[in-house]
């Protein structure tokens, strides 16, 4: 019996192309912080632009390409393009420099790390520095926190550190790359969430090579500044005004050791894309998804989220007057460090989702329970 459930169960189909994992590589090892995010925002649509008529850009940097731009009715794909990373906040006589937050940056993970400093003369290179364990004495080691991390440029003065074009306000990223491990996860800083705009961009493709015709205008949307509370989202809701979104993101792998499942839910990566339960997802368009899972033999799992899901879906969900919103996401190990990891065949698996999905929403399709 074993043997044959085994043979019963659907072949993975690959989405991901060298072409597209090239492309993937490259978007993530770009940097682009939050309220910075131009640079990636450019190699997202470069990519983009064979599969789609149009595109725009918002003052903001959020960037959409469209499918059927004439259409009246509007269905939004969306993912969003920042990374966490810190500011410049306080030079020392010295030469060293003290940081702040841009977006949830984990203050445990900085020390010892190599980081770039963007400056209008270029990128500075820096390491957050950190004492020796020789030097650390007495009854009990001072953690890494906000108040004592610090970087070093290799300057002694604050003179020096100036002349090299740093000044507070200036951003910084992790300068850690992208690699495949054990031909099975994808690793990387960014991945939140960068891979979910890599995945939009993917399904815009499958659309274009498989020459589907949309009866619907499609807005494949990246959003900048989410990791500071949404707010791209916000404002690319207010423009577009969509009739219907579906947002992709990544949520927490809780099978790694330090996380409680009675808190955190039981999800892994490997085991395919996570639907969510929550206010601000629309009953009867998650219903949708999970019914095209299941038609085209998609891996799936669940997860309940309490007063919002602290992604897009909640921008968009609630405004315009309420819009029919889910999301679609995408387990991840170690968020908000360098070395996120996310399963190669959930990111096949988002994808197809996201594609089969649109292929079964209707033009003008009204979602209300009753009328």
């Amino acid at each position: 019996m074993a043997k044959k459930k085994e043979d019963d169960k659907k072949k993975h189909v690959t989405v991901v192309t060298k072409k597209s994992l090239q492309f993937l590589e490259e978007y993530i090892n770009n940097p682009a912080p939050t309220g910075y995010e131009w640079e990636g925002q450019k190699l997202w649509l470069n990519y983009l632009k064979p599969y789609i008529d149009e595109h725009f850009v918002d003052n903001y940097g959020t960037a959409v390409g469209v499918i059927n731009p004439k259409a009246e009715f509007k269905v939004v794909i969306e993912a969003h393009a920042d990374e966490i990373s810190w500011y410049v906040n306080y030079i020392t006589a010295d030469g060293l420099i003290y940081v702040i937050r841009n977006g949830g940056s984990d203050h445990q993970i900085a020390p010892s790390k190599r980081v770039n400093i963007h400056t209008e003369k270029g990128l500075v290179k820096a390491v957050f520095g950190w004492p020796a364990i020789h030097t650390r004495h007495g009854e009990k080691e001072q953690a890494p926190e906000l108040k004592n991390i610090f970087l070093d440029c290799g300057c002694i003065s604050k003179e020096e550190v100036e002349k090299l074009g740093i000044h507070v306000g200036c951003v910084i990223t992790y300068e850690d790359e992208f690699m495949v491990l054990n031909d099975r996860y994808y690793v990387g800083r960014a991945l939140d969430n960068r891979v979910g705009g890599f995945m939009i961009a993917e399904v815009a493709r499958l659309l274009k090579e498989n020459k589907k015709k949309l009866p619907f205008g499609l807005y494949i949307v990246n959003s900048v500044q989410e990791e500071i509370g949404l707010r791209g989202a916000e404002m690319i809701a207010q423009r577009i005004k969509p009739n219907v979104a579906i947002v992709t993101d990544v949520t927490h792998d809780t099978t790694t050791p330090m996380i409680n499942k009675n808190i955190q839910g039981d999800l892994s990566a490997g085991k395919g894309p996570v639907v969510s339960y929550a206010p601000a997802v629309q009953t009867n368009l998650n219903k949708l998804l999970i019914k095209t899972a299941e038609k085209n033999e998609i891996p799936f799992q669940r997860q309940a989220s309490s007063r919002s899901t602290g992604t897009d879906t909640d921008a968009f969900a609630y405004s315009n007057g309420g819009v029919p919103s889910a999301l679609i996401s995408l387990p991840l190990r170690y968020m908000h460090t360098t070395v996120e990891m996310v399963h190669k065949e959930d990111v096949d698996n988002v994808i197809s989702l996201i594609y089969e999905s649109l292929l079964n929403i209707k033009d003008g399709q009204d979602f209300r329970e009753f009328k």
